[in-house]
Protein backbone atom coordinates (compact mmCIF):
# COMPACT_ATOMS: atom_id res chain seq x y z
CA UNK A 1 0.00 0.00 0.00
CA UNK A 2 1.72 2.99 -1.01
CA UNK A 3 1.63 6.41 0.52
CA UNK A 4 -1.60 8.15 -0.76
CA UNK A 5 -3.38 4.86 -0.58
CA UNK A 6 -2.66 5.00 3.43
CA UNK A 7 -3.63 8.49 3.97
CA UNK A 8 -6.96 7.85 1.93
CA UNK A 9 -7.59 4.85 4.45
CA UNK A 10 -6.96 6.89 7.22
CA UNK A 11 -9.31 9.74 6.21
CA UNK A 12 -12.23 7.34 5.83
CA UNK A 13 -11.63 5.85 9.07
CA UNK A 14 -11.79 8.87 10.87
CA UNK A 15 -14.93 9.96 8.71
CA UNK A 16 -16.49 7.13 9.78
CA UNK A 17 -15.40 7.22 13.42
CA UNK A 18 -17.02 10.83 13.56
CA UNK A 19 -19.97 9.81 11.97
CA UNK A 20 -20.54 6.89 14.34
CA UNK A 21 -20.07 8.75 17.68
CA UNK A 22 -22.20 11.64 16.36
CA UNK A 23 -24.57 9.03 16.10
CA UNK A 24 -24.04 7.02 18.95
CA UNK A 25 -22.64 9.66 22.02
CA UNK A 26 -26.10 10.90 22.25
CA UNK A 27 -27.53 7.78 22.63
CA UNK A 28 -24.38 7.15 25.35
CA UNK A 29 -25.47 10.42 27.20
CA UNK A 30 -29.34 8.78 27.12
CA UNK A 31 -28.40 5.42 28.38
CA UNK A 32 -26.08 6.77 30.51
CA UNK A 33 -28.41 9.38 32.25
CA UNK A 34 -30.89 6.55 32.35
CA UNK A 35 -28.28 3.82 33.97
CA UNK A 36 -27.29 6.17 36.26
CA UNK A 37 -30.34 7.07 37.68
CA UNK A 38 -30.58 3.11 37.46
CA UNK A 39 -27.95 3.36 39.59
CA UNK A 40 -28.77 5.29 42.08
CA UNK A 41 -31.89 4.14 42.67
CA UNK A 42 -29.94 0.54 43.29
CA UNK A 43 -28.07 2.15 45.85
CA UNK A 44 -31.33 3.80 47.82
CA UNK A 45 -33.09 0.73 47.47
CA UNK A 46 -29.81 -0.83 48.87
CA UNK A 47 -29.75 0.87 51.55
CA UNK A 48 -33.27 -0.19 53.08
CA UNK A 49 -31.97 -4.03 53.18
CA UNK A 50 -30.70 -7.26 51.68
CA UNK A 51 -34.29 -8.50 50.87
CA UNK A 52 -35.41 -5.10 49.54
CA UNK A 53 -32.60 -5.03 47.00
CA UNK A 54 -33.25 -8.85 46.06
CA UNK A 55 -36.67 -8.35 45.40
CA UNK A 56 -36.14 -5.30 42.92
CA UNK A 57 -33.37 -7.29 41.43
CA UNK A 58 -35.72 -10.15 40.43
CA UNK A 59 -38.69 -8.01 39.29
CA UNK A 60 -35.76 -5.81 37.38
CA UNK A 61 -34.53 -8.97 35.79
CA UNK A 62 -38.40 -9.97 34.90
CA UNK A 63 -39.32 -6.66 33.06
CA UNK A 64 -35.79 -6.58 31.10
CA UNK A 65 -37.20 -9.41 29.43
CA UNK A 66 -40.48 -7.35 28.60
CA UNK A 67 -37.97 -4.57 27.69
CA UNK A 68 -35.99 -6.33 24.94
CA UNK A 69 -38.84 -8.12 23.51
CA UNK A 70 -40.25 -4.56 22.88
CA UNK A 71 -36.90 -3.73 21.29
CA UNK A 72 -36.35 -7.12 19.36
CA UNK A 73 -40.21 -6.22 18.12
CA UNK A 74 -39.19 -2.56 16.86
CA UNK A 75 -35.82 -4.11 15.69
CA UNK A 76 -37.17 -5.53 11.81
CA UNK A 77 -39.17 -2.54 11.15
CA UNK A 78 -36.20 -1.02 12.12
CA UNK A 79 -33.86 -2.54 9.55
CA UNK A 80 -36.88 -0.98 6.78
CA UNK A 81 -36.47 2.30 8.54
CA UNK A 82 -32.94 2.80 8.24
CA UNK A 83 -32.80 1.30 4.65
CA UNK A 84 -35.88 3.59 3.64
CA UNK A 85 -34.34 6.58 5.03
CA UNK A 86 -31.18 5.74 3.33
CA UNK A 87 -32.75 5.71 0.58
CA UNK A 88 -35.16 8.75 0.58
CA UNK A 89 -38.66 7.03 1.20
CA UNK A 90 -39.91 8.38 3.36
CA UNK A 91 -43.95 6.43 3.06
CA UNK A 92 -42.27 3.19 2.90
CA UNK A 93 -40.57 4.44 6.75
CA UNK A 94 -44.11 5.76 7.64
CA UNK A 95 -45.32 1.93 7.15
CA UNK A 96 -42.46 0.64 9.38
CA UNK A 97 -43.50 3.17 12.28
CA UNK A 98 -47.56 1.93 11.87
CA UNK A 99 -46.45 -1.65 12.34
CA UNK A 100 -44.23 -0.55 15.69
CA UNK A 101 -47.97 0.56 16.81
CA UNK A 102 -49.33 -3.13 16.09
CA UNK A 103 -46.00 -5.15 17.62
CA UNK A 104 -46.04 -2.61 20.69
CA UNK A 105 -49.39 -3.33 22.03
CA UNK A 106 -49.55 -7.22 20.80
CA UNK A 107 -46.33 -7.71 22.85
CA UNK A 108 -47.71 -5.23 25.97
CA UNK A 109 -50.71 -6.89 26.45
CA UNK A 110 -49.76 -10.89 26.32
CA UNK A 111 -47.08 -9.22 28.69
CA UNK A 112 -49.25 -7.53 31.16
CA UNK A 113 -50.80 -10.74 31.41
CA UNK A 114 -48.19 -13.10 32.17
CA UNK A 115 -46.98 -10.84 34.82
CA UNK A 116 -50.62 -10.23 36.71
CA UNK A 117 -51.45 -14.18 36.37
CA UNK A 118 -48.13 -15.98 36.89
CA UNK A 119 -45.88 -13.22 38.81
CA UNK A 120 -45.99 -15.00 41.80
CA UNK A 121 -44.56 -18.04 40.20
CA UNK A 122 -41.81 -16.42 38.26
CA UNK A 123 -40.53 -14.59 41.16
CA UNK A 124 -40.65 -17.65 42.94
CA UNK A 125 -38.21 -19.59 39.97
CA UNK A 126 -35.26 -17.25 41.88
CA UNK A 127 -35.99 -17.57 45.76
CA UNK A 128 -35.00 -21.48 45.80
CA UNK A 129 -31.63 -20.84 47.12
CA UNK A 130 -31.16 -20.96 50.49
CA UNK A 131 -29.45 -17.56 52.17
CA UNK A 132 -29.03 -16.99 56.16
CA UNK A 133 -29.05 -13.21 55.54
CA UNK A 134 -32.26 -13.12 53.11
CA UNK A 135 -35.78 -13.90 53.94
CA UNK A 136 -37.21 -15.18 51.16
CA UNK A 137 -40.92 -14.37 52.47
CA UNK A 138 -39.88 -11.10 52.65
CA UNK A 139 -38.35 -10.52 49.48
CA UNK A 140 -41.45 -12.35 47.67
CA UNK A 141 -43.80 -10.05 49.48
CA UNK A 142 -41.43 -6.73 48.13
CA UNK A 143 -40.81 -8.43 44.78
CA UNK A 144 -44.80 -8.71 44.37
CA UNK A 145 -45.58 -4.97 45.76
CA UNK A 146 -42.75 -3.54 43.24
CA UNK A 147 -44.02 -5.49 40.34
CA UNK A 148 -47.78 -4.58 40.74
CA UNK A 149 -46.47 -1.08 40.51
CA UNK A 150 -44.56 -1.72 37.62
CA UNK A 151 -47.18 -2.60 35.48
CA UNK A 152 -48.64 0.69 35.11
CA UNK A 153 -45.58 2.01 33.32
CA UNK A 154 -45.41 -0.43 30.52
CA UNK A 155 -47.76 1.59 27.92
CA UNK A 156 -45.73 4.20 28.31
CA UNK A 157 -42.75 2.85 27.73
CA UNK A 158 -43.99 1.54 24.31
CA UNK A 159 -45.46 4.65 23.39
CA UNK A 160 -41.91 6.27 23.90
CA UNK A 161 -39.90 3.59 22.18
CA UNK A 162 -42.32 3.66 19.10
CA UNK A 163 -41.11 7.49 18.21
CA UNK A 164 -37.70 6.81 20.14
CA UNK A 165 -36.21 4.41 17.57
CA UNK A 166 -37.88 6.07 14.80
CA UNK A 167 -36.31 9.15 15.42
CA UNK A 168 -32.82 7.57 16.13
CA UNK A 169 -33.29 5.38 12.80
CA UNK A 170 -33.75 8.74 10.90
CA UNK A 171 -29.96 9.46 12.55
CA UNK A 172 -31.79 12.18 14.74
CA UNK A 173 -30.71 11.24 18.52
CA UNK A 174 -30.54 14.61 19.95
CA UNK A 175 -34.13 14.32 20.89
CA UNK A 176 -34.02 11.07 22.78
CA UNK A 177 -31.46 12.04 25.03
CA UNK A 178 -33.04 14.79 25.98
CA UNK A 179 -36.41 13.23 27.23
CA UNK A 180 -34.31 10.70 28.90
CA UNK A 181 -32.32 13.57 30.17
CA UNK A 182 -36.10 14.96 31.91
CA UNK A 183 -37.13 11.79 32.52
CA UNK A 184 -34.33 10.53 34.45
CA UNK A 185 -34.62 14.09 36.13
CA UNK A 186 -37.95 13.75 37.27
CA UNK A 187 -37.22 9.56 38.77
CA UNK A 188 -34.00 10.67 41.39
CA UNK A 189 -36.44 13.51 42.28
CA UNK A 190 -39.46 11.12 42.83
CA UNK A 191 -37.02 8.43 44.03
CA UNK A 192 -35.74 11.32 46.76
CA UNK A 193 -39.28 11.61 47.84
CA UNK A 194 -41.17 8.87 48.28
CA UNK A 195 -38.55 6.11 48.58
CA UNK A 196 -37.46 7.69 52.43
CA UNK A 197 -40.77 10.06 53.07
CA UNK A 198 -39.31 13.68 52.66
CA UNK A 199 -40.95 16.94 52.58
CA UNK A 200 -44.14 15.61 54.17
CA UNK A 201 -44.27 12.95 51.29
CA UNK A 202 -45.53 9.32 52.35
CA UNK A 203 -42.81 6.88 52.88
CA UNK A 204 -43.16 4.13 50.48
CA UNK A 205 -39.37 2.67 50.25
CA UNK A 206 -39.51 -0.13 47.76
CA UNK A 207 -43.03 0.48 46.55
CA UNK A 208 -41.83 4.58 46.00
CA UNK A 209 -39.01 3.42 43.80
CA UNK A 210 -41.63 1.85 41.58
CA UNK A 211 -43.65 4.89 41.71
CA UNK A 212 -41.05 7.26 40.57
CA UNK A 213 -39.89 5.04 37.58
CA UNK A 214 -43.71 5.14 36.72
CA UNK A 215 -43.85 8.76 36.61
CA UNK A 216 -40.67 8.97 34.74
CA UNK A 217 -41.62 6.54 32.15
CA UNK A 218 -45.32 8.70 31.67
CA UNK A 219 -42.84 11.97 31.47
CA UNK A 220 -40.50 10.95 28.90
CA UNK A 221 -43.36 9.16 26.45
CA UNK A 222 -45.16 12.45 26.98
CA UNK A 223 -42.17 14.65 26.11
CA UNK A 224 -40.96 13.00 23.23
CA UNK A 225 -44.42 12.29 21.51
CA UNK A 226 -45.34 16.34 22.08
CA UNK A 227 -42.04 17.56 20.95
CA UNK A 228 -41.64 15.38 17.99
CA UNK A 229 -44.96 16.59 16.65
CA UNK A 230 -44.23 19.95 17.53
CA UNK A 231 -41.05 19.93 14.85
CA UNK A 232 -42.91 17.55 12.28
CA UNK A 233 -41.98 20.19 9.60
CA UNK A 234 -38.26 18.96 10.10
CA UNK A 235 -39.60 14.99 10.30
CA UNK A 236 -41.79 14.51 7.17
CA UNK A 237 -42.99 10.88 8.03
CA UNK A 238 -44.65 12.10 11.06
CA UNK A 239 -46.76 14.18 8.60
CA UNK A 240 -49.95 11.97 7.37
CA UNK A 241 -48.92 9.43 10.06
CA UNK A 242 -51.69 8.70 11.92
CA UNK A 243 -54.16 9.18 8.75
CA UNK A 244 -54.29 5.49 8.73
CA UNK A 245 -52.42 2.54 11.25
CA UNK A 246 -53.72 0.16 8.99
CA UNK A 247 -51.47 -2.00 6.57
CA UNK A 248 -52.42 -4.26 4.10
CA UNK A 249 -51.52 -7.79 4.59
CA UNK A 250 -48.73 -8.19 2.01
CA UNK A 251 -47.51 -4.57 3.37
CA UNK A 252 -47.49 -5.86 7.17
CA UNK A 253 -46.12 -8.97 6.34
CA UNK A 254 -43.20 -8.14 4.40
CA UNK A 255 -42.21 -6.20 6.99
CA UNK A 256 -42.94 -8.96 9.64
CA UNK A 257 -40.76 -11.66 8.04
CA UNK A 258 -37.56 -9.30 9.08
CA UNK A 259 -39.27 -8.82 12.78
CA UNK A 260 -40.52 -11.78 13.95
CA UNK A 261 -36.78 -13.73 14.18
CA UNK A 262 -35.59 -10.35 16.35
CA UNK A 263 -38.66 -9.97 18.34
CA UNK A 264 -37.87 -14.20 18.91
CA UNK A 265 -34.53 -13.25 19.23
CA UNK A 266 -34.78 -11.04 22.03
CA UNK A 267 -36.93 -12.78 23.85
CA UNK A 268 -35.24 -15.69 23.96
CA UNK A 269 -32.40 -13.77 24.61
CA UNK A 270 -33.35 -12.01 27.35
CA UNK A 271 -35.07 -15.27 28.48
CA UNK A 272 -31.70 -16.76 29.08
CA UNK A 273 -30.07 -14.00 31.15
CA UNK A 274 -32.81 -14.44 33.18
CA UNK A 275 -32.45 -17.98 33.35
CA UNK A 276 -28.64 -17.91 33.74
CA UNK A 277 -29.46 -15.76 37.13
CA UNK A 278 -32.21 -18.24 37.95
CA UNK A 279 -29.03 -20.89 37.75
CA UNK A 280 -26.82 -18.73 39.76
CA UNK A 281 -29.65 -18.62 42.59
CA UNK A 282 -29.20 -22.44 43.22
CA UNK A 283 -26.27 -21.39 45.04
CA UNK A 284 -28.01 -18.75 47.36
CA UNK A 285 -29.81 -15.52 47.41
CA UNK A 286 -26.53 -13.78 48.16
CA UNK A 287 -25.73 -14.38 44.37
CA UNK A 288 -28.88 -12.90 43.34
CA UNK A 289 -27.90 -9.81 45.49
CA UNK A 290 -24.65 -9.86 44.62
CA UNK A 291 -25.15 -9.94 40.49
CA UNK A 292 -27.51 -7.20 40.64
CA UNK A 293 -24.78 -4.85 42.24
CA UNK A 294 -22.68 -5.86 39.83
CA UNK A 295 -25.45 -5.08 37.13
CA UNK A 296 -26.12 -1.82 38.37
CA UNK A 297 -22.23 -0.68 37.79
CA UNK A 298 -21.49 -2.75 34.57
CA UNK A 299 -24.64 -1.70 32.88
CA UNK A 300 -23.43 2.12 33.56
CA UNK A 301 -20.04 1.43 31.57
CA UNK A 302 -21.71 -0.86 29.08
CA UNK A 303 -23.52 1.69 27.25
CA UNK A 304 -20.96 2.48 25.51
CA UNK A 305 -20.89 -0.39 23.37
CA UNK A 306 -24.39 -0.72 23.13
CA UNK A 307 -24.83 2.68 21.91
CA UNK A 308 -22.27 2.04 19.28
CA UNK A 309 -23.55 -1.38 17.72
CA UNK A 310 -26.75 0.72 17.68
CA UNK A 311 -25.00 3.30 15.39
CA UNK A 312 -23.23 0.39 13.37
CA UNK A 313 -26.64 -0.89 12.64
CA UNK A 314 -27.95 2.55 11.60
CA UNK A 315 -24.96 3.61 9.46
CA UNK A 316 -24.53 0.03 7.68
CA UNK A 317 -27.89 -0.31 7.11
CA UNK A 318 -28.49 3.28 5.50
CA UNK A 319 -25.24 2.43 3.73
CA UNK A 320 -26.67 -0.73 2.42
CA UNK A 321 -29.75 1.36 1.60
CA UNK A 322 -27.39 3.52 -0.92
CA UNK A 323 -26.50 0.06 -2.66
CA UNK A 324 -22.65 0.70 -1.10
CA UNK A 325 -21.86 -2.99 -0.34
CA UNK A 326 -18.24 -2.63 -0.40
CA UNK A 327 -17.97 0.68 1.82
CA UNK A 328 -20.35 -1.12 4.35
CA UNK A 329 -18.49 -4.51 4.78
CA UNK A 330 -15.55 -2.50 5.57
CA UNK A 331 -16.75 0.07 7.75
CA UNK A 332 -18.34 -2.74 9.70
CA UNK A 333 -14.67 -4.00 10.65
CA UNK A 334 -13.82 -0.73 10.83
CA UNK A 335 -15.83 0.05 13.63
CA UNK A 336 -15.94 -3.09 15.04
CA UNK A 337 -11.89 -2.61 15.89
CA UNK A 338 -13.01 0.80 17.13
CA UNK A 339 -15.55 -0.58 19.81
CA UNK A 340 -12.85 -3.46 20.96
CA UNK A 341 -10.68 -0.46 21.66
CA UNK A 342 -13.16 1.19 23.86
CA UNK A 343 -14.12 -1.46 25.50
CA UNK A 344 -10.74 -1.74 26.95
CA UNK A 345 -10.43 1.14 28.14
CA UNK A 346 -13.75 0.85 29.66
CA UNK A 347 -12.85 -2.62 30.99
CA UNK A 348 -10.08 -1.10 33.03
CA UNK A 349 -11.97 1.95 34.24
CA UNK A 350 -14.28 -1.02 35.89
CA UNK A 351 -12.07 -3.24 37.50
CA UNK A 352 -10.44 0.07 39.61
CA UNK A 353 -13.69 0.35 41.22
CA UNK A 354 -15.17 -2.74 41.32
CA UNK A 355 -14.19 -3.25 45.03
CA UNK A 356 -15.13 0.47 46.24
CA UNK A 357 -18.75 0.62 44.84
CA UNK A 358 -20.37 -2.44 46.62
CA UNK A 359 -19.13 -0.39 49.74
CA UNK A 360 -21.95 1.91 48.95
CA UNK A 361 -24.82 -1.04 49.93
CA UNK A 362 -26.52 -1.54 53.47
CA UNK A 363 -26.07 -5.46 52.69
CA UNK A 364 -23.60 -7.84 53.97
CA UNK A 365 -19.72 -8.91 53.56
CA UNK A 366 -20.32 -11.72 51.49
CA UNK A 367 -22.53 -9.79 49.32
CA UNK A 368 -20.39 -7.42 48.96
CA UNK A 369 -17.54 -9.70 48.18
CA UNK A 370 -19.43 -11.47 45.50
CA UNK A 371 -20.07 -7.79 43.82
CA UNK A 372 -16.87 -7.29 43.72
CA UNK A 373 -15.72 -10.12 42.30
CA UNK A 374 -18.65 -10.59 39.66
CA UNK A 375 -17.75 -6.81 38.36
CA UNK A 376 -14.33 -7.89 37.49
CA UNK A 377 -14.90 -10.83 35.85
CA UNK A 378 -17.52 -8.82 33.70
CA UNK A 379 -15.10 -6.48 33.07
CA UNK A 380 -12.32 -8.61 31.64
CA UNK A 381 -14.85 -9.63 29.10
CA UNK A 382 -16.19 -6.19 28.19
CA UNK A 383 -13.99 -6.21 24.74
CA UNK A 384 -15.87 -9.11 24.15
CA UNK A 385 -18.70 -8.18 24.76
CA UNK A 386 -18.20 -5.09 22.57
CA UNK A 387 -17.23 -7.10 19.69
CA UNK A 388 -20.21 -9.42 19.97
CA UNK A 389 -22.14 -6.23 19.75
CA UNK A 390 -21.00 -4.72 16.87
CA UNK A 391 -21.02 -7.83 14.99
CA UNK A 392 -24.60 -8.51 15.90
CA UNK A 393 -26.09 -4.90 14.94
CA UNK A 394 -23.53 -5.44 11.47
CA UNK A 395 -25.62 -9.28 10.74
CA UNK A 396 -28.83 -7.30 11.43
CA UNK A 397 -28.41 -4.59 9.19
CA UNK A 398 -28.85 -6.27 6.16
CA UNK A 399 -31.97 -8.01 7.40
CA UNK A 400 -30.68 -11.61 7.56
CA UNK A 401 -32.57 -11.80 10.72
CA UNK A 402 -32.72 -15.32 10.84
CA UNK A 403 -28.96 -15.75 10.73
CA UNK A 404 -28.79 -13.49 13.58
CA UNK A 405 -31.69 -15.47 15.33
CA UNK A 406 -29.26 -18.62 15.50
CA UNK A 407 -25.98 -16.63 16.12
CA UNK A 408 -27.43 -15.15 19.52
CA UNK A 409 -30.54 -16.44 20.87
CA UNK A 410 -30.11 -19.93 19.62
CA UNK A 411 -26.69 -20.10 20.60
CA UNK A 412 -27.23 -18.78 24.72
CA UNK A 413 -29.89 -21.53 24.80
CA UNK A 414 -27.87 -24.33 23.07
CA UNK A 415 -24.50 -23.93 25.07
CA UNK A 416 -24.00 -21.09 28.12
CA UNK A 417 -27.98 -21.50 29.29
CA UNK A 418 -27.27 -25.98 29.66
CA UNK A 419 -23.46 -25.62 30.74
CA UNK A 420 -24.81 -22.86 33.75
CA UNK A 421 -27.80 -25.45 34.60
CA UNK A 422 -25.06 -28.19 34.98
CA UNK A 423 -22.65 -26.61 36.59
CA UNK A 424 -24.98 -25.07 39.42
CA UNK A 425 -27.22 -28.06 39.99
CA UNK A 426 -24.66 -30.85 39.71
CA UNK A 427 -20.82 -29.79 40.90
CA UNK A 428 -19.36 -28.12 43.05
CA UNK A 429 -17.62 -26.03 40.91
CA UNK A 430 -17.59 -22.13 42.91
CA UNK A 431 -19.68 -19.81 41.48
CA UNK A 432 -17.37 -17.49 40.47
CA UNK A 433 -15.85 -19.65 38.00
CA UNK A 434 -18.94 -21.05 36.82
CA UNK A 435 -19.39 -17.59 35.92
CA UNK A 436 -16.43 -17.00 34.21
CA UNK A 437 -16.77 -19.93 31.97
CA UNK A 438 -20.09 -18.84 31.13
CA UNK A 439 -18.82 -15.25 30.04
CA UNK A 440 -16.19 -16.87 28.16
CA UNK A 441 -18.70 -19.09 26.33
CA UNK A 442 -18.92 -15.90 24.26
CA UNK A 443 -15.78 -15.83 22.21
CA UNK A 444 -16.53 -18.76 20.29
CA UNK A 445 -19.59 -15.99 18.99
CA UNK A 446 -16.77 -14.07 18.12
CA UNK A 447 -14.90 -16.35 16.14
CA UNK A 448 -18.47 -17.10 14.06
CA UNK A 449 -19.58 -13.90 13.66
CA UNK A 450 -16.31 -13.00 12.18
CA UNK A 451 -16.45 -15.42 10.12
CA UNK A 452 -20.06 -14.62 8.46
CA UNK A 453 -19.16 -10.93 8.53
CA UNK A 454 -16.39 -11.76 6.20
CA UNK A 455 -18.55 -13.72 4.04
CA UNK A 456 -20.74 -10.92 3.50
CA UNK A 457 -23.43 -13.16 4.14
CA UNK A 458 -25.46 -10.22 5.89
CA UNK A 459 -25.47 -8.44 2.85
CA UNK A 460 -28.68 -7.19 1.50
CA UNK A 461 -30.26 -3.87 0.45
CA UNK A 462 -34.24 -4.04 1.39
CA UNK A 463 -35.02 -0.74 0.57
CA UNK A 464 -34.37 -2.12 -3.03
CA UNK A 465 -35.09 -5.84 -3.14
CA UNK A 466 -38.70 -4.49 -1.41
CA UNK A 467 -39.32 -1.37 -3.67
CA UNK A 468 -42.95 -1.80 -3.54
CA UNK A 469 -43.29 -1.89 -0.36
CA UNK A 470 -44.00 1.86 0.55
CA UNK A 471 -46.66 2.16 -2.04
CA UNK A 472 -48.22 -1.32 -1.37
CA UNK A 473 -50.17 0.57 1.70
CA UNK A 474 -51.23 3.66 -0.97
CA UNK A 475 -52.67 1.88 -3.48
Amino acid sequence: MNKANKVNKANKDKTIYKRALKLAVPIMIQNGITNMVGLIDNIMVGSLGSESITAVSIVTQLIFVFNLAIFGGFSGPGIYGAQYYGKGDTEGFRNTVRIKHWIGLTVLIGSIFIFIFGGEFLIGLYLKGESEDVDPVVTMRLAKEYMSVMLWGLPFFVAGQIFTSSLRETGNSVKPMVSGIVSVSVDILFNYLLIYGNFGFPRLEVKGAAVATVIALITEALTIIIWSFATKKKHTFLQGLYRTLLLKGAVAWKLLKKSIPIFFNELLWAAGLAVLTQCYSMRGLDIVAGINISNALCNLFNVVFVALGNAVGILTGQTLGASKYEQAKKDSFRLVRFTAVICVILAAGLISISRLFPSFYNTTDVIKDYAGDFIIITALFFPVQGILNSLYFTLRSGGKTFVTFLFDSVYSWALPVPCAFLLCKFTAVPILAVYAVIQAADLIKVVIGSILIRRGVWISNLAEEEKDLARGNAS
